[in-house]
């Protein structure tokens, strides 16, 4: 500012000297005074502008006041627009935007999130029509066509922040309501805790969503072991391709709720379980590995003087018949271990389990039971292909949905399904499942399944000759929503 007002009143010297001379001058050098008048002003505009650009930007503390008697100065040109600021430490837009701002989004229902909270409506419906033929001369109403809604599921799941998530699920399924998925979990890097009423790392089919599988039901060895949600605490430990999973567990929510006496009262319920997984995961280009092998020991405890029985329906799950299954026992524990293996490369997946279980008997000796799968699926859809997040396949929307250009996915799957109940005194039967399955899937979270099974029994429920040996065929469809 000094240099301005120096340069000013240099200026106007010379001006005054230049009018008071300009009687006694000659024009040469009145020509040579107005070029040093040019070349000062010049000078003091590029200085102008120098101080223009460092003067500090709107908002900024007040330029000291200038001394007395200094004459005031032009005010300086506007300072640009600033560009869109980012996020502040707190969350909060620079742009004036609040942090407490609600975003909706669209996931099959609205999802409403706001900074690091959120919260989802779920729902499902599964309606199931099947028909199971098996020898005309076994008398059971159950067989022959059957329809039920399989599962009519509502509830809600969403973030607190600072971590915490939660997820409630209520299920209308076998007439009767059930929680289901129902805990309260908290993550960090990565590590993950959940509290509360969960599936217990069981096999890979098991955890697989039902909406996500490539088959109407999951594998027979699943429903036959008894695999179900329970209450518990669980700890998840996932870095690059490994994933470790642990929990100990008692009973599922409904049999803790129990209100009756003796045996079967929740408040006798004292069994537990202890559980473990590990995952390894590696991809190597575009295919998709996955390793993984699982243990689990329960202890029924007051349990074991009620009747356990480990058997299995004809594939769908509409019909109550059951046409292998062991006898009741009093079980006191339980132990058994899975391998898991699968891949998955574009269009193409595969899949295998193994399972065993052993029962150990309260008065005879102990026996073990096993079960297997193994299957193979390709989308005839191109762009399409199962997805894989976690340690268990993910559904994925299709490529290119009905309505925009395309068809949705279709995916074709086989598997054969494999479950043993004999051993020693038990003949429980065996059972040899060949299954196929179209999966369409128009848009995202609506799908349509079509699935037909040959069924071929050993040691089965005896005909009224007594021929235990032979086979039943099963059709199911299912349309399915979620959201």
């Amino acid at each position: 500012m000094r240099l301005t007002l120096a340069c000013a009143t240099a200026l106007a010297v010379v001006l005054s000297a230049s009018s008071a001379r300009a009687q006694a001058i000659s024009a040469e050098e009145a020509e040579a005074l107005r070029a040093q008048i040019r070349t000062m002003k010049a000078q003091m505009e590029a200085m102008e502008a120098r101080l223009n650009a460092a003067a500090p930007a709107a908002g900024a503390a007040p330029e000291a006041p200038a001394p007395a008697g200094t004459p005031p100065l032009a005010a300086a040109p506007a300072a640009p627009a600033a560009a869109k600021p980012a996020k502040n430490k707190d969350g909060s837009n620079k742009d004036g935007k609040s942090k407490d701002d609600t975003a909706i989004d669209w996931k099959g229902s609205p999802q409403f999130a706001q900074g690091d909270r959120l919260f989802k409506v779920k729902g499902r419906i599964q309606a199931d029509a099947n028909y199971v033929k098996a020898p005309k001369s076994l008398d059971d109403k159950g067989l022959g066509f059957s329809n039920e809604a399989r599962r009519i599921r509502l509830g809600a799941e969403g973030a607190l922040g600072a971590g915490f998530d939660y997820k409630l699920e209520l299920e209308l399924s076998d007439n009767a309501v059930d929680l289901v998925d129902t805990y309260v979990g908290y993550h960090t890097g990565p590590w993950q805790i959940r509290l509360g009423n969960q599936n217990s790392f069981q096999s890979l089919d098991e955890l697989t969503g039902d909406t996500s599988g490539s088959v109407m039901e999951r594998a027979a060895f699943t429903d036959a072991f008894n695999f179900e949600r329970r209450l518990g605490l669980a700890f998840q430990y996932g870095k690059g391709p490994w994933l470790a999973q642990a929990g100990v567990f008692t009973d599922d929510i409904g049999a803790l709720a129990n209100d009756g006496d003796g045996v079967d009262g929740g408040d006798e319920n004292n069994s537990y379980g202890l559980d473990g997984r590990l995952v390894f995961a590696p991809k190597l280009g575009d295919l998709q590995l996955h390793f993984g092998g699982s243990a689990h020991y329960r202890r029924l405890g007051r349990l074991a003087d009620s009747e356990t029985r480990y058997r299995q329906r004809p594939y769908v799950h509409s019909t109550n018949t059951r046409l292998i299954g062991t006898p009741v026992m009093n079980v006191s524990e339980e132990d058994h271990y899975g391998l898991e293996f699968a891949a998955i490369r574009g269009r193409w997946h595969a899949a295998a389990e193994y399972h065993m279980l052993t029962a150990n008997r309260v008065d005879a000796s102990t026996v073990t039971f096993r079960g297997a799968y193994a299957e193979t699926g390709l989308f005839l859809t191109k762009g399409d292909h199962r997805g894989y997040k976690e340690g268990i396949f993910r559904v994925e929307k299709p490529a290119r949905p009905l309505g925009e250009g395309g068809l949705g996915s279709l995916l074709l799957s086989l598997r054969y399904d494999w479950l043993d109940l004999n051993d020693k005194d038990i003949r429980g039967g065996t059972q040899n499942g060949y299954i196929a399955a179209l999966v369409w899937e128009p848009i995202q979270n609506l799908r349509f399944n079509v699935n037909y099974a040959l069924m071929d029994y050993t040691g089965a429920k005896a005909l009224p000759s007594g021929k235990t040996d032979y086979d039943a065929q099963v059709v199911g469809t299912r349309f399915e929503l979620d959201f």
